[in-house]
């Protein structure tokens, strides 16, 4: 290998010396704070996000949701696929520096549907589990009551937490009905004032101070790769403009969630560094499939034409997405046809992206009995999605053509909730992040006919349903050969789109704006991880 020039070479040392050393202490303007430190308070982006700075899964999702080993190396199942055993990693240790072992999960799946308060429980994702075991110390066996093959995506999105700094010290015996010898659970305030944060994630917990800050410090005995910064710094920074100002004035190292309308200043300032990637969030249009009449429609003479699969499909030929994605997400987003993006699991590549047809949609109309269209109205957030708002907006024009006269009624994300959870609206705009469990995540939560004894149709404020539909879903959520389970939800997947069940309009594209030298790896979940900040 040919060796510098002596002249070459200090030159090269001097650019070195010439530029700053950057700090070992990180802080992040986050558009929201969690609600509490405490893992298992709250199934909230925020909290899971937080989390995973100090409180680790037995099994970990990488950037694109793939599952990975976390504090279990290792897994297998059953022939008959009801028994699932896992190996749990050696020599991890709590931030008290106490082992985690054995012990210690089964605490945490004894106080999951216990914590009190919950304002969103995580008991859902121990539902499947009959029987919860520890063979030994540093085994973990858990049994279903038939073939789950979403078990590891369940058990991916909960952090484990210490029984003994819970107050547990004796051993731990699981029961779903509740765990004999636990009489009582810690409140999440143990976990907001430090007490119980004991975790075995890369940081250990400093301080929570509710609307100013949350402070984070190295995990020097962690099992993983040493954690790169000294200390992490979150602060709460819920107006875009002010982010966006304190990242510009140097206040804070990085931000999540930079409004679409700054992204081109900040690509253009020498001084700062825009990051982006794909994400798993659908931004799609749920229809009423069952009020009749239905809220916000005139002109059908009380009929809901929603019902009716040739109407559905004219307002899908209405839409032209890459239109959208195009002038309203500048950019900042993916068309979508399927309910999960090309890269996870159940896509059929066989499903092309529709191309609008405005002629077309109005023969439909017409072959459908409205010739003369009819009037909508469209619920949606104003402050959820990037540009929410502005995309129903641009969906009521695209239907207007047509002769769908749509106007917009746009509120405030808690009131669009509400209203929603209440059936107030024949037609809404909303955003849904899948897990690692891919086309399964939103087939059983958005589509699916409605069963709270199976889990299903949890968010299906649609009433959506569909017999075929549901058998081919709930073949693929008890078939744990992963080859037939994709292939199961590529057909459902297909049911779907056909159907026009629920219109998928895009895929979000996440943006991160951080200091210049520094970059970090995009999150499918966009969840901001701040152990991915690192050095260019």
């Amino acid at each position: 290998m040919k060796q510098p020039s002596t002249a070459a070479l200090a030159l090269l040392l001097g650019a070195v010396a010439a530029q700053p050393a950057l700090s070992q202490d990180l802080t992040a303007g986050f558009a929201s704070e969690p609600s509490s430190i405490d893992p298992l308070y709250h199934n909230l982006g925020p909290n899971n996000a937080t989390r995973k700075h100090m409180f680790e899964a037995l099994v970990d999702e990488d950037a694109n949701l793939a599952i990975i080993p976390g504090l279990a190396e290792s897994w297998e199942t059953s022939e008959d696929g009801l028994t699932w055993t896992f190996n749990l990693r050696e020599g991890v240790t709590f931030h008290d520096g106490s082992p985690f072992t054995a012990r210690d999960f089964l605490y945490t799946a004894c106080r999951i549907p216990n914590v009190p308060n919950s304002p969103s429980s995580m008991a859902g994702f121990i539902k499947s589990a009959e029987t919860i075991t520890a063979p030994d110390e540093m085994t973990v066996q858990v049994t279903t009551a038939a073939p789950y093959p979403l078990l590891l995506t369940d058990f991916a999105s909960f952090g484990i937490v210490s029984a003994s700094a819970n107050g547990h010290d004796g051993p731990v015996t699981y029961e779903a009905e509740g765990c004999p010898g636990i009489d009582s659970y810690l409140d999440s305030s143990a976990y907001n004032d430090g007490s119980a944060a004991i975790g075995t994630g890369p940081y250990k917990f400093v301080e929570f101070i509710p609307g100013e800050r949350i402070v984070l410090a190295r995990n020097d005995a962690y099992w993983g790769d040493a954690p790169y910064w000294e200390t992490i710094t979150i602060r709460p920074i819920t107006n875009d403009g002010a982010r966006v100002a304190a990242l510009l004035a140097g206040d804070v190292d990085v931000i999540e969630k930079p409004p679409v309308q700054d992204l081109d200043r900040l690509r253009e300032d020498p001084d700062i560094n825009v990051v982006q990637g794909p994400s798993s969030r659908m931004i799609y249009l749920h229809f009423d499939h069952e009020g009749e009449p239905t809220p916000g429609i005139e002109g059908t003479d009380g009929v809901n034409p929603l019902k009716d699969v040739r109407v559905r499909r004219a307002i899908s030929l209405a839409i032209d997405r890459p239109l959208i994605v195009d002038r309203i997400m500048g950019g900042l987003a993916v068309p979508a046809r399927q309910m999960v993006p090309d890269f996870m699991r159940g896509t059929d590549p066989d499903i092309p992206l529709e191309t609008a047809d405005p002629e077309a949609a109005r023969q439909l109309l017409a072959e459908a009995g409205y010739p003369d269209g009819f009037s909508l109205v469209i619920g949606s957030p104003n402050d959820r999605y990037i540009n929410d708002a502005k995309i129903a907006q641009a969906v009521a024009q695209m239907l207007t053509r047509v002769g769908i006269e749509t106007e917009i009624d746009a509120v405030t994300a808690s009131v669009f909730f509400s209203r929603r959870n209440n059936y107030e609206f024949s037609v809404y705009l909303a955003g849904w992040g899948a897990s690692g469990a891919g086309m399964a995540s939103p087939l059983r939560a958005l589509v699916a006919s409605q069963n709270r004894d199976k889990g299903l149709g949890g968010t299906n404020r649609g009433r959506y349903s569909n017999p075929e539909l549901d058998a081919v879903i709930e073949e693929a959520l008890a078939t744990v050969d992963p080859e037939a389970h994709d292939a199961l939800l590529r057909q459902a997947s297909r049911i779907v789109v056909d159907d026009v069940a629920i219109l998928p309009l895009h895929f979000e594209v996440t943006p991160w704006a951080l200091q210049a030298g520094l970059t970090l790896t995009p999150r499918a979940d966009q969840h901001t991880v701040l152990t991915s900040v690192r050095p260019e």
